[in-house]
């Protein structure tokens, strides 16, 4: 196999990234960012990878906290913080040190989104931060007997304001602080924070960072696609494995989600290029939390049948796929795949076995036209290569007469006929390429 350089990979790489890239641009994305991360080794990178997101064009709403921080500005004028409901009771005399590291933060915040040195990432990129008093907020009041004074809770967003900050290019910095008509101010937690500001401008993307890169499952494998329903169930769990910070991510995404926004990323800010490999890969970085019923990839059912026909017939017509009836697709109906949106079919994919040599055969590929530079393809690929693997299939085929190039880029290599199983049928008049994918290798 030919040897990949660094370049070729690097290469490979931003071909692959660029329907990400176009799909992303002009999308408000609200990045959700702890003390913790403000702090860490890696913020730096982090803060490029956000400069490199303004100039694609995607609109950025940075959510901050503050903890340590506060911390220890209290600590140091003599406070002592108590929690409760993993929230700060926050008195009135705690305000001035909390302003204080507040400001403190947004400063350097600004102060590196505006570095321009030469030889730097961000050498001649000009990015444009605002904030404001964009949050309304009321107090938390009384639980379980506790007063949180002046602990606050979201109340109301200007969003005409901040869209139009963001239709400006400009990157929108929020501190976890709220205020309200009457001139208070409190303090917020900054998770709430950002899935509030999420849920009002209807953002196609809620990104939350923690330590964790992302969610995993009690055998320590990451998760890295969870329903409402999976997240909720999993952050009510006992399991040891989670953070209660990753709980609480987990609780603010699945309910992101459920009131509108279409994703929720988990990952770590702690790792270097996470952010850039959520969002321009096709298999990501982290855990990412999804809509049910809205955008999914399943095994075909009976009722997908009108909806798989009516997506391949203009592909048959063309010659691109074989064609196949209503009954054939019926009697084959456990090898499809579909992606769904919005109950309507708009990717289908079918795997077909030859247990005999180890082999399955991919067919019937096909993405509606308007949905194939958003990386659906990818997405159903990977569904397919996961059930093959979990059916301990060798080599996965495909016979293509278009889209050779598509496969190769995704780790195809063209094959003579007798690479083939026994029992396919070739059918000369169509010369199709075969392509072969050595699953063991991957």
């Amino acid at each position: 196999m030919k040897e990949v350089t660094e370049h070729n990979a690097w290469v490979s790489w931003f071909r692959h990234a660029s329907p990400y890239i176009k799909a992303h641009q002009n999308k408000t994305m609200v990045l959700g960012l702890s003390g913790e991360a403000l702090a860490s080794r890696n913020l730096e990178n982090l803060i490029h990878d956000i400069a490199l997101l303004n100039c694609l064009g995607v609109k950025l709403v940075l959510v901050f906290g503050g903890r340590p921080q506060i911390d220890k500005a209290l600590h140091d004028k003599g406070f002592k913080s108590t929690f409760h409901m993993g929230l700060r009771v926050t008195q009135q005399e705690m305000l001035p040190a909390i302003l204080e590291a507040y400001g403190r933060l947004r400063a350097e915040l600004e102060a590196k989104l505006s570095t321009g040195l030469v030889n730097s990432p961000m050498h001649g990129v000009s990015v444009r931060v605002v904030s404001g008093n964009f949050v309304t907020a009321k107090p938390v009041g009384v639980l379980d007997g506790v007063d949180f004074a002046c602990t606050g809770q979201f109340r109301k967003l200007d969003k005409s304001a901040m869209r139009q900050h963001l239709d400006n290019k400009d990157v929108v910095l929020v501190p976890a602080l709220g205020y309200s008509a009457s001139g208070e101010i409190f303090n917020l937690g900054y998770e709430q924070l950002a899935g509030a500001i999420a849920e009002q401008l209807n953002a196609e993307k809620l990104i939350l960072f923690s330590d964790a890169n992302g969610v995993q499952d009690s055998s320590q494998l990451k998760l890295k696609q969870l329903s409402i329903e999976q997240a909720e169930r999993i952050a009510e769990s006992d399991g040891p494995q989670l953070s209660k910070e990753l709980k609480s991510h987990l609780k603010v995404a699945a309910t992101v989600c459920r009131n509108g926004v279409e994703r929720t990323h988990l990952i770590a800010y702690t790792r270097d290029e996470a952010l850039l490999q959520e969002l321009f890969t096709r298999d990501g970085s982290g855990t990412m939390v999804f809509r049910d019923n809205y955008d999914e990839i399943r095994r075909a059912q009976i009722d997908d049948i009108n909806g798989i026909l009516e997506l391949i017939g203009p592909l048959e017509e063309q010659g691109i796929l074989v064609k196949r009836s209503r009954e054939r697709i019926e009697s084959e109906l456990d090898c499809f795949f579909v992606n769904v949106r919005d109950n309507a079919i708009i990717a289908c994919a079918a795997l077909y076995q030859y247990p005999e040599n180890n082999s399955a055969e991919l067919s019937c590929f096909a993405v509606a036209e308007e949905y194939r530079k958003e990386g659906r393809g990818d997405a159903l690929l990977l569904r397919i290569l996961d059930r093959a693997e979990e059916q301990n299939v060798e080599n996965l085929f495909v016979l293509t007469t278009q889209t050779e190039h598509w496969f190769k880029e995704r780790g195809f290599e063209n094959a003579e006929l007798d690479r083939l199983p026994g029992a396919k049928l070739y059918n000369l008049d169509r010369n199709a390429k075969v392509l072969v994918r050595n699953l063991q290798a991957h």
